[in-house]
């Protein structure tokens, strides 16, 4: 009987769809070390407001430039954030020009009106977006002294 159960059940598997040979797992690059913390941190906030400074710090560290630094409970930012909330764009445009990722909180603080017209094209809801410190994006237009892009994002329900 144990030899029928055998036969039996090695037929049923047979018939059975086998199940594809495993994948490999995707190896993770190695990137070199993580950048240090406090650096991390003192880069964001001189993306703040210190020209100078982000300038030295990048000559030093160019990995920098779209590092993020998180200030509590997923409140990510990086310099060109903090630059972009406050209104300042020659960090903003000299981060840009050494190759900082734009985002719509940037290009709102810029008077890029073709790209914040583009992102509230594509998803209305863009328009009551929060950049860091859930700072709203009508605050960055506000910022930035983008009086015609802060009309445009009110005209398109923006909340202040």
């Amino acid at each position: 009987m144990a030899a029928a159960t055998i036969a039996t059940s090695s037929l049923q598997s047979q018939d059975q769809p086998q199940a594809p040979p495993p994948q490999p797992q995707t190896k993770i690059p190695d990137r070199g070390p993580r950048l240090d913390d406090d650096l991390v941190r003192d880069f964001v906030i001189a993306g703040h407001g210190n020209l100078d400074k982000v300038k030295e710090m990048l000559a030093q560290q160019p990995a920098l430039l779209n590092a993020t630094w998180d200030w509590g409970g997923g409140d990510w930012e990086t310099a060109l954030g903090g630059a972009s909330h406050m209104g300042n764009a020659p960090i903003a445009e000299y981060l840009l020009s050494k190759g900082a990722r734009m985002d719509v909180f940037c290009a709102t603080m810029l008077g890029k009106t073709e790209i914040v017209k583009a992102f509230l094209a594509d998803d209305p809801n863009v328009v009551n977006l929060k950049g860091p410190h859930t700072i709203p994006l009508i605050r960055h237009a506000r910022a930035g002294k983008q009086d015609a892009i802060a009309e445009m994002l009110l005209a398109k329900g923006a909340k202040e």
